[in-house]
């Protein structure tokens, strides 16, 4: 049982007579009077037996989420100040901080027909993932890249970016960045950019992509060193065909999946072999009907996205269903697994590349 001594509002544990005592409780006052604190009125706190993350799992489902963005659409400008037209995912245990875990953003971005959005940059990472539409171009650093379901697009930290819909039909995507980590460090910084959209072109394919989007192959002329990946969109009919072609092998005898029935790709930097940005990492997992995944928990917390198809998910023993579009969020060392009803496909991004630099990243898996 844990209280607080009145006078220095120190949480005590194991509590007895001794502590008690005038002597004690004086210390105790002495120690907060002066901005200190004694470990051993904390250790359970401070360092506890096993993670104990204030964030909580929770579904949010695109039957809700896709409504409330379209009204925000039809009734919040976007333009130079407000920048974006981004509705950050706020995990409950949080206490209404826009953040999805600790360390993770979240957030669905909305862009109505023939709407820019300002460029602007800033040292958070970020990357876009597109659910639902076509027709718009994100111009990273003078680069119009084009935006399709399914693709997964990068901002690297200090990249200027803005947004462009060239078509008569909205888009909505997933926003992800590493907001929560950079502020809780005091690292971030923000700088608006021009106005207006820098480059109007729509071409197919990037500058980057032609430039380092050629399987096994490296540019000569870039050999420099990348912490984040140089490709700027990673094309979902590569994510597609990589994924079925990992099931077919399996069909054929060969070892290609994670686990029977479960395919997986990891995006990287080509310069590397690394994750695409220094906080980040991201993933897409192809599940069959009636297979699932080995239930485990880890060190660091992620967020998934259903992206087609229905199943269930075991968060810490409770089970939901979901569905194209909803969201997840898993909190450090949560119990978590999936099970497809329907072949399900869902993208991940974590914050592992953070905790394995730092020797923290620990895995259960359940035999």
């Amino acid at each position: 049982m844990s209280r607080k001594s009145p006078q220095a509002g120190i949480p005590l544990d194991n509590v007895d007579e001794e502590w008690e005592s005038p002597e004690r409780r004086r210390l105790l006052a002495d120690f907060h009077a002066r901005h200190m604190a004694p470990l051993w009125t904390q250790r359970d706190d401070l360092m506890p037996m096993r993670p104990s993350p204030k964030a909580v799992p929770y579904v949010w489902t695109w039957a809700e989420l896709y409504p409330l963005a379209r009204r925000a659409g039809d009734l919040v400008a976007i333009g130079r100040g407000g920048e974006r037209r981004a509705i950050a995912l706020a995990n409950p245990g949080l206490g209404g901080r826009p953040y999805a875990t600790a360390t993770l953003w979240a957030a669905i971005q909305y862009l109505g027909p023939r709407e820019d959005a300002p460029e602007h940059r800033h040292t958070q990472n970020a990357f876009r993932f597109v659910l639902e539409g076509e027709g718009v171009w994100t111009v990273v650093d003078g680069d119009p890249v084009a935006m399709r379901r399914g693709d997964f697009l990068l901002t690297p930290g200090w990249r200027f970016h803005g947004h462009h819909n060239a078509s008569d039909a909205p888009m909505v995507w997933l926003d992800g960045l590493d907001i929560p980590f950079a502020h809780h460090n005091d690292t971030g910084f923000f700088e608006f950019g021009p106005d207006e959209i820098t480059r109007r072109e729509t071409p197919r394919i990037s500058r980057s992509e032609r430039l380092w989007a050629h399987p096994g192959l490296r540019p000569v002329s870039a050999l420099g060193r990348h912490p984040h990946s140089p490709v700027a969109a990673y094309r979902w009919e590569h994510t597609d065909r990589a994924l079925s072609e990992q099931l077919a092998l399996e069909d054929e005898g060969h070892p290609a999946t994670v686990a029977p029935g479960h395919a997986a790709v990891r995006y990287i930097n080509p310069a590397t072999g690394g994750d695409v940005l220094p906080t980040i990492r991201a993933e897409f997992h192809r599940v069959r009907a009636g297979a699932g995944t080995v239930p485990r928990r880890e060190v660091g917390s992620a967020v998934w996205q259903v992206f087609d198809g229905d199943g269930r998910v075991t968060l810490d023993g409770a089970e939901r269903r979901v569905s194209r579009g909803d969201v997840l969020v898993v909190p450090s060392w949560t119990g978590f697994s999936v099970s497809a009803d329907t072949e399900l496909d869902l993208f991940r991004f974590s914050d592992t590349p953070i905790f394995e630099r730092l020797s923290l990243h620990r895995v259960e898996v359940d035999a």
